[in-house]
């Protein structure tokens, strides 16, 4: 794994794919921060859904930042190479 790498993560408690990124992070022994999203309320949930919106472009789930790197859903293959793992 890179160095100094904490991923971050945007995601919805009810999400599949959410859940998925979490576990496959899990599986890794890769530590990372993450926001559900759907769990926050009033201003605050009004700033992070504009940080995921400028970030990604858009207001979709899971959005994982990686160092300069966002991705947008769950993929493995993108993970890995954005982890170096």
């Amino acid at each position: 794994m890179k160095k100094n790498i904490r991923p971050k993560l945007y995601t919805l408690s009810t999400c599949m794919h959410c859940r998925a990124t979490k576990r496959f992070l899990k599986e890794h022994g890769i530590e990372y921060d993450f926001v559900d999203v759907d769990k926050l309320d009033g201003r605050e949930k009004e700033e992070v859904l504009s940080e995921v919106k400028s970030i990604s472009g858009g207001v979709r789930f899971p959005t994982i930042v990686i160092g300069s790197k966002v991705i947008v859903g769950f993929y493995e293959d993108k993970l890995k190479k954005a982890l170096g793992i």
